[in-house]
């Protein structure tokens, strides 16, 4: 197969997926003349290049595991007026603190994000696990066996992270941080600002 045709293929499929794709997920959308994962690396590495020295409106990134189209960050002030109705549907603030401890703990136990918040966690916790932030990973062998949380794979997508590696240092936290890596992910749902907000206040908790 040629190669601009493999990348226009590429090109095509992730503009229509609704979530990262990886080398391998894409790899499914051939029939005969299947390329090989190489060939497909190869495709994406290149349509990533066109995207930065265009400077367009669209690029093409590596996000949780995968491959997605993001806005340019350089028109984030534009997407915000634009989503200024979705932007008044962050989370609340409880529930980005709990969110905050579960990314940095996890695994985490319900009873260990109580202690370090102070308060009950069971709502925060049940709406985080209906938007596939978090998920029960693991059971801890103690007395009662309960249940362990961690973060979801939709966790990395809505916060623009190829894996939790990307987290800050606590030791070297700044709600500044995150919001700078986050720069792909203007528009998301969840505001990464009052997420940094909501760690940091945990951190000093915990000390």
């Amino acid at each position: 197969m040629d190669k601009e045709e493999l990348k226009r293929i590429c090109e095509a499929v992730l503009f229509a997926s609704d979530k990262p794709m990886s080398a391998e997920e894409l790899a499914q959308a051939f029939d005969r003349e299947r390329p090989g994962l190489e060939e497909i690396t190869e495709a994406l590495t290149a349509l990533k290049e066109e995207c930065r020295t265009g400077d367009g409106g669209v690029l093409l990134v590596e996000v949780a595991g995968g491959y997605q189209w993001v806005t340019n960050p350089r028109l984030s002030e534009y997407l915000k007026k634009f989503y200024e109705e979705r932007e008044k549907k962050k989370l609340p603030q409880a529930t980005l603190e709990t969110l905050s401890i579960i990314a940095y703990k996890q695994p985490v136990a319900r009873a260990d994000i109580e202690f370090i918040r102070g308060v009950n966690v069971d709502g925060a916790l049940k709406s985080l696990l209906e938007k596939g932030l978090v998920k029960i990973v693991s059971r801890r062998e103690a007395p009662g066996r309960p249940m362990l949380y961690g973060t979801t794979p939709e966790f990395l997508q809505r916060f623009g992270l190829k894996s939790l590696k990307e987290l800050p240092a606590l030791a070297e936290f700044n709600p500044k941080d995150l919001d700078a890596r986050l720069g792909i992910s203007e528009a998301t749902s969840v505001d990464s600002a009052e997420l940094a907000d909501g760690e940091e206040t945990e951190s000093t908790r915990e000390r």
